[in-house]
């Protein structure tokens, strides 16, 4: 074992897979003479040259492009974002292209890309910068939407992905880049579509993924102070979706909390609820409860982020209310 950061972990996955396979290479803006925005290519371009990890103009569209076509052509890309907020300028590419090609080819070709880079809101960076578009990308067919929520996990649910024949739109934190964990020296894989039930328990269900599972841990253990035993499920990958692990959670507990880093209307928290009230609606004691963003663009004020943002006082209230406490 070696304490790794996310980025490093992130940097980790890259490396191991393109040195097994030279089909792989990185592109993206600043990856190369910069080692990436947030130094998650760090060494890279010393290591595998200019031909395998490739500096590009502010040009999302067109680099996008570039790496569906060369995965047309027997390349596994890796598409590096800036930040997934630019990636709606590629959104064509990716949504007509990459998740339509194999199907409209009658499987002729394959499309193994990673669209990676990281999402959500960072802080105070305005209504633009602070965005999760997970439901967006996993409301297309063809398209598979991973968010891992620790540098474990980040490694495992990569190197899944680089070695997927799908397109994967694999979604980091700026704010976890530098979190640090112990990881295994050894090569380790984790399976794509699997959730992960990050603590056990009995009274309730609570749902999340990404970077705010720390605000569901943080709950968890404050509210077992309270004697609420709280089991905290992180989904990992939007598409597929591990509904199976929710429903033998909620079959179990009675009761569903989701938390969710984006906004409420058409959300990954309306798509669990409507599937757990169809497949377990006769184990539910309560009905299923959300903490989302509020329904507005992301405020620029500090205060006002604060009370935009979902928070473990929200997270709290909302568990106790489930609870009828």
């Amino acid at each position: 074992m070696k304490e790794k950061t996310f980025r490093e972990a992130i940097s980790d996955a890259m490396s191991e897979e393109m040195r097994r396979d030279e089909s792989i290479y990185l592109m993206g803006e600043e990856v190369a003479q910069y080692n990436g925005a947030y130094k998650a290519s760090k060494g890279m371009l010393n290591e595998f040259g200019s031909k395998r990890i490739i500096d590009t103009p502010i040009s999302e569209l067109g680099f996008s492009g570039i790496g569906i076509g060369s995965a047309m052509n027997g390349c596994r890309p890796i598409i590096e974002f800036m930040t997934f907020n630019f990636s709606l300028i590629a959104m064509d590419q990716i949504i007509n292209n990459a998740a339509k090609i194999y199907y409209m080819s009658g499987g002729q070709w394959n499309i193994p890309i990673v669209f990676r880079g990281p999402t959500g809101s960072a802080g105070q960076l305005g209504a633009t910068h602070s965005q999760s578009f997970e439901s967006w990308f996993a409301s297309c067919p063809g398209l598979k939407v991973v968010i891992p929520c620790n540098p474990y996990d980040a490694k495992g649910l990569l190197k899944s992905s680089i070695r997927d024949n799908n397109p994967v739109i694999f979604m980091e934190s700026e704010q976890m880049y530098g979190d640090k964990m112990m990881i295994p020296k050894k090569e380790y894989l984790l399976p794509i579509g699997k959730a992960s039930i990050k603590k056990k328990g009995k009274d309730v269900s609570l749902v999340s993924f990404g970077k705010i599972m720390k605000i569901a841990m943080n709950v968890a253990e404050k509210l077992n102070n309270d004697n609420i035993s709280v089991e905290v499920i992180d989904i990992q990958t939007i598409r597929p979706l591990d509904y199976n692990s929710i429903i033998f959670s909620v079959k179990k507990t009675n009761r569903l909390v989701i938390l969710e880093e984006s906004w409420p209307f058409s959300s990954i928290a309306s798509e669990i609820s409507f599937f757990v009230q169809k497949m377990a609606f006769d184990y539910l004691d309560a009905p299923i409860n959300r903490v989302t963003l509020l329904d507005t663009p992301a405020p620029y004020a500090s205060n006002l982020v604060e009370n935009w943002f979902p928070n473990e006082k929200k997270v709290i209230e909302s568990i106790k209310e489930t609870l009828y406490i």
